[in-house]
């Protein structure tokens, strides 16, 4: 999460003890709300589809499709692997490897 704000307690004193700084905090929130300021969030980045990938999507249609339905995330996770793999063999290995966790819609890591 970019731009979430929390105060994290432990016990109630602690709640006690900064009632004043709690109340200012969310009259802040507030009048950033009524401004109607956003945060700007650091760009994602986004790798290009290895020709590999776009191979073994040609040949599976329903690879592209589960692949879409990944989260972003997921889906640069794997571009990120697939790509940093210097010979094609390697990257078509990768490629192979995770293809039903893909279809099964699962990240690298689930």
């Amino acid at each position: 999460v970019q731009a979430a704000r929390q105060i994290r307690f432990t016990t109630l004193q602690e709640i006690i003890d900064q009632e004043s700084m709690i109340k200012e905090y969310i009259q802040e929130a507030i009048e950033v709300e009524k401004a109607g300021l956003k945060v700007e969030l650091k760009k994602t980045t986004d790798y290009e589809i290895p020709e590999e990938l776009q191979a073994k999507f040609d040949e599976i249609p329903a690879l592209k499709t589960a692949f879409e339905g990944l989260t972003p995330g997921r889906q640069n996770a794997y571009l990120f692997y697939f790509s940093g793999a210097k010979q094609s063999k390697t990257r078509v290995a990768r490629i192979e490897k995770y293809t039903q966790q893909i279809l099964d819609g699962k990240g690298m890591n689930d």
